[in-house]
């Protein structure tokens, strides 16, 4: 769950500029039918088996256009929901529940969906000790959004953004001139506590790497028996990363040749949305 705090100062201005791409001037169809603010109440159904995501990023929409808003709960973030339920319940001015109608299912279905395929691909890793992370291959604006929902759905977030760490990718390793420069200006550059993390796509880059003192290597776009070799090279002197063309389908033979991460961009960038619906608004006065 998404804290009262964090929403403030981290996420109101995202839902406000979303609302403001929905309502540049005003509600042209609910000011037509709704001249009078009235309170009114909406329920929240599920269209769909999964698992729901996003449900104080939800209300939070409302509440921004009618602070007296509230949304009473069924289930909470991470539950499975199956078709027909009814996850909750909005309370507010009905101006608020029509306006803000769109952008807070928007949010839901997008959140959910993430956290539904998440689910999905972390069950596919019972019983080994890979990690699941996901990537920066985010929707843009929706980075805060996408990455909570794969923290609920079972996954780690690798970094939030560029700021967050040190990931050398092969278009830094290019600018640098070799594997062993990118690492050896990062220690130079970066805070000690920092680790260094570098993408590596053959063998000798691999050992190149270990011998640079990488404290994690990425391994991209390996085949399997390339990637079992290069786990074998670095022996546990760093910790490793299995990135690209990761599917649900290879998961299982991935984290058995023992990797520590498996990274997957899907995860954000080709989650299906979970459907939800917003139905039989009545209103209360």
């Amino acid at each position: 769950m998404i804290n009262g705090v964090t929403m403030r100062i981290n996420v109101d201005d995202y839902i406000i500029n979303t609302l403001k791409e929905d309502i540049t001037s005003e509600d042209v169809s609910t000011n037509a039918v709704m001249p009078d603010n009235k309170s009114g109440r909406a329920d929240l159904i599920c269209k769909q088996d999964g698992i729901i995501c996003g449900l104080d990023v939800f209300e939070r929409t409302f509440k921004i256009l009618d602070d007296s808003s509230h949304f009473e709960a069924n289930f909470k973030d991470g539950d499975e929901v199956k078709k027909g339920e009814i996850i909750g319940v909005i309370y507010g001015d009905v101006k608020a529940i029509l306006s803000g109608e769109r952008t807070a299912l928007n949010y839901l279905q997008r959140m959910s969906g993430i956290a539904t395929m998440t689910r999905e691909y972390v069950n596919e890793l019972k019983g080994y000790n890979t990690t699941l992370l996901d990537t920066r291959k985010t929707t843009p604006n929706m980075r805060p959004f996408e990455k909570h929902a794969v923290t609920v759905g079972g996954a780690t977030n690798h970094r939030y953004n560029l700021s967050d760490g040190v990931l050398l990718k092969d278009n830094h390793i290019g600018a640098a001139g070799s594997v062993t420069n990118a690492i050896k200006m990062a220690k130079a550059y970066a805070p000690f506590v920092r680790k260094i993390e570098i993408e590596t796509e053959t063998l000798a880059q691999v050992q190149e790497a270990i011998d640079a003192g990488a404290d994690i290597i990425m391994l991209d776009n390996m085949d399997n028996d390339t990637m079992r070799k290069a786990v074998e090279l670095i022996d546990g002197r760093a910790e490793t990363e299995c990135s690209g063309n990761v599917t649900k389908e290879r998961l299982k033979e991935i984290a058995e040749i023992g990797v520590d991460f498996v990274s997957c961009g899907a995860l954000t960038h080709s989650a299906p949305i979970m459907d939800v619906s917003l139905k039989n608004l009545t209103v209360l006065e």
